[in-house]
């Protein structure tokens, strides 16, 4: 399952599902019905999984409507989803998640059996997949990490062993799953940052050749020659140093470059490094270009990417702003247009 939820973390959703089907992948993982929908309106046919909660009558409503598979937590969704699919006169594909250590979204460990018998006693339901969500895959090994992740293996093992499988899709291993341990592959993986070029894991000693999918980019639009001293962008919290070559190009925070990181990040022209400086405003950013003469006004720069022998990576930017990958790749908004090479 390649998960192309919050927009294909950032990517393009329909770009990512129609190269994730054509490269193997044979169904889907989104988080929100108006996900599932655009998908479907792209013309993608595959198997899609809603990984986020779908409580309300007419959201379930649609989901049916719309060949998406729900996922269910508790027995109350599942009456609901035999109701509506009574009405229609249809079969509904429904997959339910256990909660084994995550604290989320899931049924509670005591409760799987009877919500899974009441699915397979049903007409009008059909189950396609039992899964959980590792809660430290992520980590670095460790006794601490390790221990929970086969005690929540072990867990889901407690359910699954006394299910009848056939048809049913198994579960459990996320992409740091999918790379740290085989026996947690079960039917099924769902593998999302890695499918995108990113290791979730830190310092893992395996040999992974991954390749990040994403590259952004931005032209410059004005060049500014300014004396030493004088004071850049809102706050004024950069002075120049020197009499400097400042250079404007056409993204910002309403873009999706954090504000957080003014004056931490440096860019790319053929391979040489500058410094943004000055706060990140929401349609601009400046960089100093002092030192690259040849930059004009129509240069294409690289925010994150190769360029050269240099690159700049979304694990960079998270590192310097104290968050997570994930989090820099699905931050990138809508207008922001993607051009798929």
């Amino acid at each position: 399952m390649a998960v192309v939820k919050a927009d294909g973390y950032g990517h393009g959703a329909a770009t990512v599902a129609k190269a994730a089907i054509e490269g193997g992948a044979d169904s889907l993982g989104i988080a929100t019905l108006q996900e599932g929908i655009e998908l479907r309106e792209a013309k993608v046919r595959c198997p899609i999984l809603v990984l986020g909660n779908l409580v309300d009558a007419i959201e379930l409503k649609t989901c049916l409507k719309w060949a998406l598979m729900p996922t269910l937590s508790n027995i109350q969704e599942a009456y609901i989803c035999e109701e509506i699919a009574q009405q229609n006169k249809q079969i509904f594909y429904v997959q339910v998640k256990i909660d084994t250590g995550m604290t989320r979204l899931g049924c509670e460990l005591k409760e799987a059996k009877t919500l899974i018998n009441f699915i397979n006693n049903s007409q009008n339901l059909m189950l396609r997949g039992i899964y959980s969500h590792l809660a430290l895959g992520d980590k670095e090994n460790n006794d601490n990490s390790l221990d929970f992740t086969s005690l929540q293996k072990e867990r889901f093992d407690s359910i699954v062993k006394t299910i009848a499988a056939n048809e049913i899709d198994l579960h459990l291993a996320n992409s740091a799953g999918t790379l740290r341990d085989s026996n947690l592959h079960y039917d099924m993986v769902r593998v999302g940052i890695a499918i995108y070029g990113y290791n979730p894991i830190k310092n893992q000693e395996k040999n992974l050749i991954l390749k990040p999918a994403l590259a952004v980019k931005a032209r410059v639009t004005l060049i500014r020659d300014v004396y030493q001293g004088i004071g850049v962008s809102y706050g004024h919290k950069f002075i120049t140093q020197r009499a400097s070559r400042l250079a404007v190009i056409s993204i910002g925070y309403a873009d999706g470059i954090q504000r957080t990181l003014s004056g931490k990040i440096s860019v790319l022209f053929r391979g040489q490094l500058l410094p943004q400086v000055g706060a990140i405003t929401m349609d601009q950013m400046m960089i100093d270009i002092t030192d690259a003469p040849d930059i004009t006004v129509g240069a294409i720069i690289t925010l994150l990417g190769k360029d050269g022998d240099s690159s700049v990576s979304a694990e960079d930017w998270a590192s310097l702003s104290g968050s997570i990958t994930w989090e820099i790749l699905c931050g990138f908004k809508h207008r922001l247009p993607r051009v798929v090479i």
